[in-house]
């Protein structure tokens, strides 16, 4: 069939990935190594959930790859897609959190994922997901303003729309409505994508996930030897605890991984190694920990950059 969905070339590419994506990062750590964690679901399927821990310049990096089925789509699958209730499925991904040691060097995520389900009424429904995404403690303005200029340039050649579709999605998903603020600095996200049939929508993919270590690598290396003392490690610490409440609270990806009886190990591995919380917190006024909030509420950096150089 013309244009037909290829899922081994996807499983090769994400595979192939993590394995980039880790070398990548035990280079820029210098030092310590990720450690594999080879798993298999009694449903179907498995994955790869490879951590580093304890190094130099990441206290903990997370990059997990999983190919898993199953008989049955969980609810949080089919809320939004009840033609899709009780149909078998079979996803695979790659998702990956870096927790640096650095406050000043700030968190990232990424996920690249292919999903497909065969209702009994039809063919299979398949579909595209992903994106990442950047939250800093201290942030720099060219931290930010290098992240979404890579973010853009993988949207350019699938549409001069994608950009800015895909990163007003990540600045509503991205969101602690309870809290009302951002998890951080938006990038992009996206789902149920199928946009040019799947040779185009799989070269999206390709093209974001490439673009993780060209977007964070840079950053990483600009701040990871900034002098830092017990007040900022505090402060990170107590603004991952914001990371720990989208993941358990909002997240879907960690919803779907717990209700479709994915290992909990690998679903959880996102969250840091260390945090705290503090009742009633408020930073000082006009302090770095204050300056933070700005950060905290969808931005159109790009845009408000080339108006503020006109």
């Amino acid at each position: 069939m013309l244009d037909a969905p290829d899922i081994v070339a996807v499983q090769v590419f994400l595979s192939g990935l993590q394995t980039r994506i880790c070398a990548a990062l035990e280079d820029a750590d210098g030092g310590a190594r990720f450690g594999d964690d080879v798993w298999q679901r009694p449903e179907g399927g498995g994955g790869n959930s490879r951590v580093l821990r304890e190094g130099a310049v990441f206290e903990q990096a997370g990059v997990g790859f999983s190919d898993v089925r199953g008989a049955t789509l969980p609810p949080s699958a089919t809320a939004h897609r009840p033609e899709l209730a009780g149909a078998p499925w079979r996803a695979v991904g790659v998702s990956l959190v870096v927790h640096p040691r650095n406050p000043y060097v700030p968190t990232s995520h990424a996920n690249v994922r292919y999903f497909e389900a065969t209702p009994a009424s039809g063919a299979p429904i398949w579909w595209f997901g992903g994106g990442f995404d950047l939250t800093p403690f201290y942030p720099f303005d060219a931290d930010v303003l290098h992240w979404h200029h890579v973010a853009r340039d993988a949207c350019m050649r699938f549409g001069t729309d994608l950009y800015a579709r895909c990163k007003r999605w990540c600045d509503e998903y991205f969101f602690l409505k309870h809290r009302n603020e951002a998890r951080g600095v938006g990038g992009l996200f996206f789902d149920d994508f199928r946009d040019g049939g799947f040779a185009n929508a799989f070269g999206f993919v390709r093209a974001v996930g490439n673009a993780y270590l060209d977007a964070y690598l840079p950053i990483v290396r600009w701040r990871k030897d900034t002098p830092y003392g017990e007040r900022e490690r505090e402060f990170q610490l107590y603004r991952r605890g914001r990371y720990v409440e989208f993941n358990l609270v909002w997240d879907r990806g960690t919803l779907f991984g717990l209700q479709s009886g994915g290992r909990t190990e690998a679903i959880l591995m996102s969250l840091p190694p260390r945090v705290r919380w503090e009742i009633g917190y408020a930073p000082e006024a006009g302090s770095a920990e204050a300056r933070l909030a700005d950060y905290l509420r969808p931005r159109d950096w790009l845009t408000e950059r080339a108006a503020a150089a006109r």
